[in-house]
């Protein structure tokens, strides 16, 4: 079964809006075992949604539209599609009196206009919206479908999973699974190789992608049902935890700061950060986790060298000779974090963002990285190769990705130390400081 996904809105056209409905769209169909082989955009123009649809309808069972539902002469989907199917628009008191009531709740005079939202397609299954306004409908006819939700996820999320997603069941007779199994520290062409007979499978599937520094393979199974699904997909999936090792940070998890943070919990382990050129970037994305509060001690933003000399304690001696994007100076702010919070783990990040150097002889996109349990030293230079105007953001990702990868290979290992560790007092005595 066939499916074209259909955004309706200038405002898309024109990047106002972000587009995250076909994204959540896609990922729920390609569930359901139905196709998803074309998306399109389409402005709020009757002639162009009309030859959108008959060209869209030819090569697809059932077409799903977001936008266009509300009050204003713009807002036309519903419209188009009912004169595409040949149906009349017939006042669907229900839908009113949800609409009524809901300005009535805020003590405002609803406007006429908003009237047209409660028009619905004659014959048409009325999805109610549970979170606006705008109901959304599905027409029916000659063994198709058109499915119409509204615009903003906030409504069409809710709508979809309660109304539509049951629909769609009913009609899929196939199920399709994924699993993604996400990578740090290995390349998207190295992890490839390493997994190239694989992806010469045809069901399961198995698909390479990149993005920020990560890799991940997305193994894809279709089957009758969702347990011959996964019976095709688990044998494949140990294979590459085989071949993978510990580049794997997690299956079907949203991130490295999920996955950290999940295992820093698992084994009672805390850690505080010390940054720099991320601004706090790395504390951010640990904090967004929820239940991060009990992994999570504290993160400093060391952005001068003021604080870093009197927050943190890193040597001003170190800081004047070195400079700030040193190797001293990231062992010495780790190691300054992890005793003033008592945490287990203190990781520090200092380098270049960019979009310029403040130092010719450091390039843009020169990164150091240090974790230290107060004992022993993990040190990562990165040079992202990135120095471009529009910089800035990437090398700070993935900086602070890098540095929570570093922190969940210390801890992965916990008690026991990493073979690339060093001594971090004896590391520091190397320098001439007078680190305190």
């Amino acid at each position: 079964m066939n499916c074209e996904l259909i955004s309706v809105g200038t405002e898309i056209l024109l990047g106002d809006i972000v587009n995250t409905n076909a994204q959540f769209l896609s990922r729920e169909l390609a569930q359901l075992g139905i196709n998803v082989l074309f998306q399109c955009t389409v402005g709020d123009n009757r002639e162009r949604l009309l030859s959108v649809l008959k060209e869209a309808l030819e090569r697809n069972d059932i077409l799903l539209l977001t936008g266009g539902l509300g009050p204003t002469p713009d807002d036309m989907t519903k419209e188009v599609c009912a004169e595409f199917f040949g149906k009349e628009l017939i006042l669907h008191e229900p839908s009113l009196k949800k609409i009524e009531d809901f300005f009535a709740v805020k003590n405002i005079t609803m406007p006429e206009s908003n009237k047209k939202q409660a028009l619905i397609p004659e014959d048409a299954i009325i999805l109610e919206n549970k979170n606006g306004t705008a109901p959304g409908c599905i027409m029916e006819k000659d063994g198709k479908a058109i499915i119409i939700l509204p615009g903003p996820p906030k409504e069409m999320v809710p709508m979809f999973l309660d109304a539509v997603k049951p629909y769609l069941k009913k009609l899929s007779y196939e199920t399709i699974v994924s699993h993604n199994i996400r990578t740090f520290g290995i390349g998207e062409s190295a992890m490839t190789e390493l997994a190239s007979d694989l992806l010469e499978s045809s069901n399961p599937t198995v698909a390479p992608y990149a993005k920020n520094g990560e890799a991940l393979l997305r193994i894809t199974a279709k089957s009758e049902n969702e347990q011959a699904a996964e019976a095709l997909l688990t044998p494949v999936v140990k294979e590459i935890e085989k071949r993978l090792g510990s580049y794997i940070y997690g299956i079907d998890v949203a991130s490295v700061e999920e996955a950290t943070v999940k295992l820093l919990k698992d084994k009672n382990l805390t850690v505080a950060f010390a940054e720099s050129c991320t601004g706090g970037l790395c504390a951010k994305r640990v904090t967004d986790v929820p239940g991060a509060s009990s992994v999570f001690h504290c993160g400093v933003v060391s952005y001068s060298n003021e604080i870093k000399n009197s927050v943190l304690g890193v040597s001003k001696l170190n800081l004047d000779r070195y400079g700030a994007v040193s190797d001293i100076v990231a062992a010495e702010m780790a190691l300054g974090v992890k005793k003033l919070s008592e945490a287990t783990f203190g990781v520090a990040i200092t380098g270049m963002a960019g979009p310029t150097s403040d130092d010719p002889e450091i390039p843009v996109g020169t990164i150091y990285i240090a974790v230290t349990d107060g004992e022993i030293l993990y040190l990562k230079k990165l040079q992202t190769g990135h120095n471009s105007k529009t910089c800035r953001d990437y090398n700070r990702i993935v900086s602070a990705s890098n540095a929570l990868n570093e922190l969940r290979l210390c801890a992965l290992s916990y008690p026991e130390k990493r073979s690339e560790g060093t001594d971090i007092n004896e590391f520091i005595k190397k320098y001439q400081g007078d680190f305190r």
